[in-house]
């Protein structure tokens, strides 16, 4: 029987203590028509479609659309709104990364906004800082490179956008000065990356400009209390009067270096007015009949199509959906995927990446023989293919002119490096952390670099007409978020809605660009929904079962040529929320 023709025996349900009689609850109910597990049904709209981590964001991204803005200027008016009410996960001290659906072009552009490491910062004075360490620390200004995010938002308004860009960010100054009640996700979030970073005070220079501006009275916000950021809403105002130099240059740049100087960050102002965003190709692969594309490196995105092109071997329909031998089969190849990322993946000013040669089908059939169907690898050394041949936002966007955006944001890690300029409103993120600082490695630390980077846009065409639009949040989860909800669609028939709801796995311990090596076959996490007989399996099969929290966080357009309908989805781990109309 497949699986639309049968109803899970078990289903995820949540015990929580009662209030009133002190008995358990237990939770889920059953959907009368698709999969059971599913927390809703997609979203349908004819004239555009916004999905975003908040409905707050998604709303302003709807309302941008119906001014008659395209799909670009929602998306950025949407990401500018999640700096102010998801600051924990993103905001305009990270970077961006956009894949867009052009309609007039009939085309996809990559846009590549990370930013790079300080110019003035050697290697040499890098180590000597470090001392015995040998990796750049998560927190503090050693892990600062430059905010792309800004740069991003203009280059993709330059080429694609239609309303002001103050238009676009006035819905954001006017939440940050009004305040936003926080959600219930965000807020568990904000309160665990709050106490990580007051445990690390002796790492994260200025932590009083933290606890002012991301704290109220010195506490994390709880789920509907209102948080303001005027600081914020301020810079917001510089941006909007004076454009991409209202960020890079001014006033607001030079408080950067102000800061910078007196707090051990190398960061100067001549960084930023320099920092320039890049037009990239995507690349992609075919996938059993649909057209996968990513961004190259210095991005992971190629790592989602090594996976794909192993998978596609494999008869993943026949194995059924989430059985011991489908999640084994997808956790070893990710594991494959993962020794070249650790390898290869890089800034590709600076290495020369085998990207061609990664995605060749033969290279895949050749690492593909190294999966035992019966045993969890421990150890993969990384292959030489050319012998032949942290946390996040992301949001998409569709317009009524038939264009589509894939845009994902990040700090990094929540709160990224833990450091807030003085009267801006937004923290650095932590991205120059993911250097190598092994001289010889591809991704090793050198000014001007950009480092590797986790936050990956996906989309998918499938005869030349565009097809999906999607993200999956969450540092390393995010490759294997992407197979799994790409395998969920394509080979199991899942609507968009279902593709996210599923049960997913999250694998860590993979080889790392910044040194790590995989040597005991790393760690399987599994969601309540895979099945006890499964886990048992597994195991037995040497995977190393643990517990965890985070699955990461996906939102998805998907458009219907035929009927020429957008189809939304925004799933449950997250507060999200796609909207149409």
């Amino acid at each position: 029987m497949t699986i639309r023709c049968v109803r899970y025996l078990t289903v995820f349900i949540s015990l929580f203590t009662c209030p009133l009689f002190g008995q358990p609850i237990t939770g889920k109910g059953d959907r009368i028509s698709g999969l059971n597990f599913a927390t809703r049904s997609p979203v349908l709209g004819k004239h555009g479609m916004v999905a975003t981590s908040h409905p707050l964001a998604t709303q302003i991204g709807l309302d941008v659309l119906k001014q008659g803005g395209t799909a670009i200027d929602a998306a950025i008016a949407a990401n500018a709104a999640l700096g102010v009410i998801e600051p924990n996960n993103g905001g305009i001290g990270g970077d961006l990364f956009a894949i867009v659906w052009s309609a007039k072009d009939r085309k996809l552009y990559g846009l590549n906004a990370s930013g790079r490491s300080p110019k003035g910062l050697s290697y040499e004075t890098l180590k000597g800082l470090l001392g015995k360490q040998t990796q750049i620390p998560l927190y503090g200004p050693l892990s600062v490179s430059v905010p792309g995010a800004v740069d991003g938002w203009f280059e993709l308004h330059k080429r694609f956008g239609k309303l002001p860009v103050a238009a676009l960010l006035a819905p954001s100054i006017r939440y940050a000065r009004e305040g936003v009640p926080v959600p219930q996700v965000i807020a568990y979030s904000w309160q665990v990356a709050a106490r990580r970073l007051a445990d690390n005070q002796a790492v994260v220079s200025e932590f009083e400009n933290f606890r002012k501006t991301f704290l109220i009275n010195g506490k994390a916000p709880v789920e509907g209390q209102l948080f303001r950021n005027p600081d914020l809403a301020n810079t917001y105002e510089k941006i909007a009067a004076n454009g991409r130099d209202g960020f890079y240059k001014g006033t607001v740049a030079e408080a950067i270096d102000h800061y910078a100087r007196r707090t051990g960050l190398y960061l100067r102002k001549d960084d930023l007015a320099n920092h320039k965003s890049t037009w990239i190709d995507p690349v992609s692969v075919n996938y059993r009949g649909y057209d996968v594309y990513e961004l190259p490196p210095n991005g992971q995105g190629i790592a989602v199509l090594q996976m794909l092109t192993i998978l596609e071997g494999f008869d993943l329909k026949s194995m059924g959906h989430n059985s011991a031998d489908y999640l084994h089969v997808l956790v070893e190849a990710k594991k494959l995927a993962f020794e070249d990322r650790a390898r290869y993946y890089a800034d590709p000013d600076f290495s020369k990446i085998p990207v061609a040669a990664l995605l060749n089908k033969d290279y895949a059939a050749r690492r593909r023989k190294l999966i035992d169907p019966k045993k969890a690898a421990e150890r993969i050394d990384a292959n030489d293919p050319t012998l032949r041949a942290g946390d996040t936002v992301y949001l998409t966007a569709a317009d009524d002119q038939g264009n589509i955006v894939s845009l994902i944001q990040s700090n990094m890690l929540e709160f990224g490096s833990g450091m807030v300029p003085d009267g801006l409103g937004f923290v650095f993120h932590n991205r120059g952390t993911s250097f190598n600082m092994q001289p010889d490695h591809a991704n090793h630390y050198a000014p001007g670099k950009r480092p590797f980077n986790t936050i990956i846009p996906g989309f998918v065409t499938k005869n030349k007409e565009p097809f999906l639009s999607f993200g999956v949040m969450g540092g390393a989860m995010q490759p294997q978020g992407h197979a799994q909800v790409l395998c969920n669609i394509i080979d199991f028939g899942m609507n968009v809605q279902e593709a996210g709801d599923a049960a997913r796995f999250s694998h860590s311990g993979s080889s790392e660009p910044i040194g790590t090596v995989m040597k005991d076959g790393g760690r399987l996490a599994l969601e309540s929904g895979i099945d006890k007989t499964v886990r048992d399996e597994l195991e037995r099969r040497g995977h190393r079962l643990i517990d965890t929290d985070f699955f990461g966080g996906y939102q998805a357009i998907q458009w219907d040529s035929l009927n020429r309908i957008y189809w939304g989805a925004s799933e449950m781990r997250k507060d999200g929320q796609a909207a149409g109309y």
